[in-house]
């Protein structure tokens, strides 16, 4: 029985690489970039700026200082701005609930007149309640926080 036949890594014969003309290859890297938008020249600009500028900072023990300390400052602000949310949250949840609250006590009384149907103060308990519980639990939430750092 015949096998076929594969070619060992030593039998492969790679092709020599060809010098190409330097001055050639610029050419045609202008002439294919004249086909690009304005819009894509400006991106691969500032890529490459980019780029350059990165290898320099990186090298630079100034700029990794600053990039260390910007990163420990914002980190500071989004921590301080994320309980400054919550306890915004929680007070506009709150104030909300105080509304239900008035809502319910004047439906209460229409109820008591005889004038509205108890449905109406039903639901005033009930949005006073929804919205006191996500006030009192934003709150809830800045505690934790607190409390883990």
């Amino acid at each position: 029985m015949l096998r076929a036949q594969t070619p060992r890594a030593r039998d492969i014969v790679t092709p020599k690489r060809v010098k190409r003309n330097p001055a050639r290859t610029n050419i045609d890297k202008i002439i294919r970039m004249a086909s690009v938008t304005t819009g894509r020249k400006l991106g691969i600009a500032a890529r490459v700026a980019g780029r350059v500028i990165s290898q320099h900072a990186r090298k630079s023990r100034s700029v990794g200082a600053l990039t260390k300390g910007a990163r420990a400052a914002a980190s500071h602000f989004g921590r301080v701005l994320g309980q400054l949310w919550l306890e915004v949250t929680g007070f506009v949840f709150l104030t909300l609930a105080g509304i239900g609250v008035l809502a319910f006590f004047r439906e209460y009384a229409k109820y008591q007149a005889g004038h509205a149907t108890p449905s109406r103060a039903v639901l005033a308990v009930c949005f006073a309640g929804l919205f006191g519980w996500f006030g009192v639990s934003s709150f809830w939430r800045v505690r934790k926080r607190n409390q883990n750092l």
